[in-house]
């Protein structure tokens, strides 16, 4: 395999780093820290007995080996480093019966964190932790994020609702956050007070972005020993949102991406008193209020509910397509899912209609009342799983009786499990003789066979389904399945 060329950071996967730290805490694995820091944060992990790993590194591993090749521990160090590891663990068994002191002072001399792992320690237990810490700090990251969009969303319901927005969102990053208009003033602001160099760095920053063509919709950078970021705001004002704060999380850029969409909502022009008490009423409902009571605010409808995947996964690519589709409703899942990830959900008042977009692929639901959005929410859902199906760019609700509500794929196992005891004649005998509600002669006629024939038939699959098949619900279960086969 070529060597590749050394990147200057590593591709991170979906899951939240580990740090030394927290491994080094887990008793039941025995690591011992013999160089390094143990602030070092550890993305995966890679077992390698090569002379040089470096081709087959990514960056950002704990690299273990037990130095079945190690002929040169300087020059494996180094090789390491470029590659971007994060960290060597060593094996003492059954190579070495101790760490070698040349790679000791190898990683001492390149910064590399070293552990030992010791013999009881296998390194599938060691890689086993490391799943699990990430496992732990993804849950973690989601609970943050799913806090934060509730605390967000109860701040914009408020009477004062951008700067409840900004000061809730401070909280939550630990930091400020700042409102720019197009020419650099502060709107508003909340949170704690910055350096002068961090307060300049971030108006620059939120002078980058904004609705220009070619325009980035978010920036980010330090200054004043924060990390900075900006937002573009919708809704044509030229607005930016500023964030300044100690530290960036992936978890921290989608709840800025939740601030985002809100904000744009709050400031969008021409927001008559009614309609803020409606688009408050609905953010609370697409973010978890029950129905009932957001309902009153509402208007009557009729409403389209649309469920979209596609994009690049990030609020302010739903933001685009909420306004392409003319609303600005729109509920922006957490990045990094799987349920999933998520779907973005939108609303669509009375007089609009989802069209293809590109880069998309849409579920809309028949136009309800407001009373009827949970219903119409699910319907959206069935039409996006249709529309994925079938490789189309959008696919709207069909009503087809209580028998399209049931997931074809669900209802087809179901029937195959249902029916399985019967043999194909049988089958289609129990088809035939339900379809002409009972009726023995008619069913025979049908099938060219013996009244007697259906009667025995009949009573067959009675006793291989132990189904009354006088009973009418029976009977419609069984109908049911037939016709999901």
């Amino acid at each position: 395999m070529p060597a590749r060329e050394p990147t200057s950071a590593p591709a991170a996967p979906p899951a939240p780093p580990v740090s030394l730290a927290a491994l080094l805490g887990r008793r039941d694995l025995g690591l011992r820290l013999l160089a390094g820091s143990e602030d070092a944060s550890v993305h995966w992990v890679h077992t390698s007995e090569m002379a040089d790993p470096y081709p087959y590194l990514l960056g950002g591993e704990l690299l273990m080996t037990a130095g079945v090749q190690l002929s040169d521990p300087a020059h494996y160090v180094e090789r390491v480093v470029e590659a971007g590891a994060a960290a060597l663990g060593f094996g003492v068994t059954p190579v070495y019966d101790t760490v070698p002191a040349a790679l000791v002072e190898a990683c001492e001399r390149f910064g590399l964190p070293l552990l030992e792992v010791p013999p009881h320690t296998p390194f599938t237990a060691v890689a086993r932790a490391v799943w699990r810490l990430m496992a732990e700090a993804r849950h973690q990251e989601l609970r943050r994020v799913t806090e934060a969009q509730q605390s967000l969303a109860t701040a914009a319901a408020r009477p004062d609702p951008v700067p409840a927005v900004l000061g809730a969102l401070a909280s939550r990053l630990g930091g400020r956050a700042a409102l720019f208009a197009a020419d650099g003033t502060e709107y508003a602001a909340a949170g704690r007070a910055v350096p002068p160099e961090a307060s300049r760095a971030l108006r620059d920053l939120a002078g980058v972005v904004g609705p220009r063509p070619g325009g980035p919709a978010s920036a980010s950078g330090d200054g004043g020993g924060l990390r900075l970021a900006a937002y573009a705001l919708g809704g044509g004002e030229g607005l930016a949102l500023g964030v300044a704060a100690e530290r960036r999380e992936s978890a921290d850029h989608t709840i800025a991406g939740v601030a985002v969409v809100l904000l744009s909502l709050l400031t969008a022009p021409h927001r008559g008193a009614d309609v803020s008490a409606r688009d408050a009423a609905l953010v609370r409902l697409l973010l978890g209020t029950p129905p009932a009571e957001a309902a009153p605010a509402l208007d009557p409808g009729p409403w389209t509910v649309v469920h979209a995947r596609g994009g690049d996964g990030t609020p302010l690519a739903a933001s685009a397509l909420a306004t392409a589709l003319g609303t600005p409703l729109v509920d922006a899942p957490a990045e990094g899912g799987g349920a999933g990830a998520g779907a973005v959900r939108l609303l669509l008042p009375a007089g609009r209609e989802a069209e293809p977009q590109p880069g998309w692929t849409l579920g809309a639901s028949a136009p309800v009342e407001a009373r009827d959005l949970a219903a119409a929410d699910a319907q959206a859902a069935r039409a996006l799983r249709r529309a994925e199906a079938t490789r189309a760019p959008l696919a709207r609700h069909r009503p087809a009786g209580f028998g399209g509500l049931m997931d074809p794929e669900e209802a087809a196992a179901y029937a195959r499990t249902l029916l399985a005891p019967l043999s194909e004649p049988l089958t289609e005998t129990l088809r035939a003789w339900l379809s002409l509600h009972g009726n023995w002669d008619r069913t025979a006629v049908a099938l060219d066979i013996h009244r007697n024939t259906v009667r025995q038939r009949i009573a067959r699959c009675a006793a291989l389904l132990d189904r009354d098949l006088d009973d009418a619900d029976v009977r419609m279960e069984l109908w049911f399945a037939l016709g999901a086969l």
